[in-house]
């Protein structure tokens, strides 16, 4: 038995913040700190802050620009965070509302309607609150039946909850599972940190999974492989427990922490060897894949990949990039790569979706244009 890709949706925030902006507002807040501590960074007791350029974020990320949720707030070089409004127990949560319209997008080009999915898998790096389930929420938005839960594995939370919405179908589980990813990563970004301030953006994700082929969109699922590897190189410790611990839930280590250079020296081998190992499994040699769907992280690691994947540069068909425009927005990152560059697929063309990030965790997806 097989199962599909039958549709996926797409959420972006209407508010974006370009290179310039970002840069403008840091090192204002650079300059500020640096003159407020000007006599104990003179004696040695504080290191003085260093400024930040848009030459600098592109050359280390690729990253133009990204779409977030709050621009206001980031920018201000008193708060330095998104303003978000807190929602009401009886209102829609934010995370639930931008998976309930990407999830309206997946439906209509799946042709298929709410009432014929059988479970919703909710799959991000953050999950605004701990129960009841963003999942079960967008269930009840949407009028769905069956079940549904959350997730998370970081940045690879789209293919680990393909995998799982996949499993259930071939299990005859249920016939047709929604997997949505909601990323406010704005929310987690230290903005204050010079070496992180622009990495990540908002946006969600959907897709739609089913045993039937009935779309002309269809992409078959061949198959589905995870992997994870311990490493405190990529961290967030924010969690209910911040209290009982009479930790600061405000302090720096409460937000995103990365060791990128660790992680790009670690992550690359262990997705090339990840996805070769895949491949191999299905009897799939690398030049039968037309496109790679990668993680969008990190413009250089993302081409190193793909390098070590085809044995050459990889062109921009084989690779498409997508954080120049939204950054990485952690899970939802290789489904929006999927979602706009998958239209040119013609019958029994073949690609993979890779996600890959803190963990270390590692998913890829290959699929085949029916």
């Amino acid at each position: 038995m097989s199962v599909f890709i039958s549709g996926t949706g797409l959420f972006t925030p209407k508010e974006y913040i370009t290179n310039e902006e970002l840069v403008e507002s840091f090192n204002s807040y650079v300059e500020s700190y640096n003159n407020e501590n000007q006599e104990s960074i003179s004696t040695g007791e504080m290191e003085a802050l260093v400024p930040s350029s848009s030459e600098f974020i592109k050359k280390a990320s690729g990253i133009e620009r990204r779409y977030v949720q709050d621009k206001a707030g980031i920018l201000d070089i008193s708060r330095m965070r998104p303003k978000l409004k807190e929602r009401k127990n009886d209102e829609l949560s934010i995370l639930a509302e931008m998976a309930v319209a990407a999830s309206k997008q997946a439906l209509d080009q799946a042709n298929t309607n709410a009432s014929e999915i059988d479970a919703v898998i909710c799959g991000c790096s953050n999950l605004q609150r701990a129960y009841p389930a963003i999942a079960i929420e967008v269930q009840q938005e949407l009028g769905i039946e069956g079940y549904a839960y959350d997730m998370n594995v970081a940045c690879s939370s789209a293919t680990f909850s393909i995998q799982n919405a996949f499993n259930d179908i071939k299990a005859g589980v249920a016939d047709k599972i929604l997997v949505v990813n909601p990323e406010i990563c704005s929310g987690h970004l230290n903005f204050r940190d010079r070496d992180a301030h622009f990495i990540f953006g908002d946006a969600c994700t959907a897709v739609i999974l089913e045993r039937q082929q009935d779309s002309s969109f269809s992409f078959e699922i061949l198959g589905t492989q995870l992997q994870t590897k311990f490493s405190n190189n990529i961290r967030n410790n924010f969690g209910f427990l911040n209290s009982p611990e009479d930790s600061d839930p405000n302090s720096s280590d409460k937000l995103f922490i990365q060791k990128g250079r660790s992680v790009f020296k670690e992550v690359v081998p262990i997705v090339q060897m990840h996805i070769s190992d895949h491949l191999n499994e299905l009897n799939l040699e690398i030049s039968e894949i037309k496109r790679l769907w990668l993680h969008q992280a990190n413009l250089s690691m993302n081409l190193l990949i793909a390098k070590k994947l085809l044995g050459r540069d990889p062109d921009e068909n084989e690779m498409p990039i997508i954080l120049n425009d939204y950054a990485n927005t952690s899970s939802a990152g290789s489904i929006i790569a999927f979602h706009q560059y998958k239209d040119d697929f013609k019958s029994d063309e073949k690609g993979v979706i890779s996600s890959f990030g803190a963990g270390y965790s590692v998913g890829s997806v290959i699929v085949r244009k029916v």
